[in-house]
């Protein structure tokens, strides 16, 4: 699959990189620590790309850390991330799929880290 010539990777935060991986696999993404550094990993759903780095530090009541994902099928994600069984509440957290008065239909995770990821697609105006 030949690489898009313009794109943007969000690199967040994780207390521990391996319970990050196993996270995000939970929800369907591929890959894992980076070969050269164990601090960092490098994970794929698709085309999305996101990456963490090591914050052992890190408190994710306090994170600021977050990104919005645009995808073309957006209730496709919303319900393969249910699968995870993660709570409406609390850290981490799937807050419900729902149309905004913006023109998206939208659904947001906050992760084991306390990292906040909008998933959203373009609504058909129609």
């Amino acid at each position: 699959m030949p690489l898009p010539l313009d794109q943007a990777i969000p690199i967040l935060p994780s207390r521990v990189i391996a319970e990050t991986v196993t996270f995000y696999q939970r929800l369907g993404f591929a890959g894992g620590a980076h070969d050269f550094d164990a601090n960092y990993a490098l994970l794929c759903r698709g085309d999305i790309e996101l990456h963490f780095f090591a914050h052992p530090n890190l408190r994710p009541e306090q994170s600021d850390a977050g990104c919005y994902l645009r995808v073309q099928d957006a209730r496709a994600w919303y319900q393969a991330f249910q699968r995870a069984n993660l709570p409406n509440q609390g850290i981490p957290r799937l807050d419900a799929l729902s149309a905004k008065p913006w023109g998206m239909l939208e659904f947001a995770l906050v992760d084991s880290d306390g990292n906040l990821i909008r998933v959203g697609q373009v609504l058909d105006p129609e």
